[in-house]
């Protein structure tokens, strides 16, 4: 009766290693990063978000995804890049992390990327900081550098300065 359980436990532990290797990717401030796909629950375009007095500068604001308010957080501030046009509507990565639903709005959304052949990296010691943090390696494609966030790192905005005005 143990072998169907130690099946079913082996082909959850292969896709669950299958899934580990794929990547949604996105755009924020011209930089390429990916997150696994295990801790994406959805990509949406814009939606309205409604502010939140006192919260970090990171933290944009709440949405309502179907019932659920979601946090919605600022990759660019988050990182220390410059703000984006007041024009240029953020796209949202919905992630899961720390059994929290959180928003990640970025500039623009990529593909799903399975990276069995490429190695995971050092992320270079000439990154910033900021950047630095949230990431845990880097991908070098052949068109370019895929930084690999750590969901629960992005997430983190414990360290980051209130804004004592809320949203403008």
């Amino acid at each position: 009766m143990t072998a169907p359980t130690l099946d079913r436990a082996d082909h959850e532990a292969q896709h669950s290693a299958a899934l580990a290797r794929q990547y949604c990717t996105f755009w924020v401030d011209g930089l390429h990063f990916g997150i696994s796909v295990e801790h994406v629950q959805e990509v949406l375009r814009y939606q309205q978000m409604t502010g939140v007095p006192c919260a970090p500068e990171a933290v944009l604001g709440l949405i309502n995804l179907r019932g659920q308010i979601v946090t919605a957080l600022d990759l660019r501030c988050r990182l220390g890049l410059p703000s984006r046009g007041a024009d240029e509507l953020p796209m949202n990565v919905i992630v899961r992390s720390r059994g929290e639903v959180v928003s990640l709005l970025v500039d623009d959304i990529g593909d799903v990327m399975d990276a069995d052949e490429f190695t995971l990296q050092p992320a270079p010691a000439n990154m910033p900081a900021t950047v630095q943090d949230v990431v845990t390696g880097v991908l070098p494609l052949a068109d370019s550098i895929l930084l690999v966030l750590d969901a629960d790192a992005a997430v983190d905005v414990s360290s980051t300065e209130p804004n004592p005005g809320g949203p403008s």
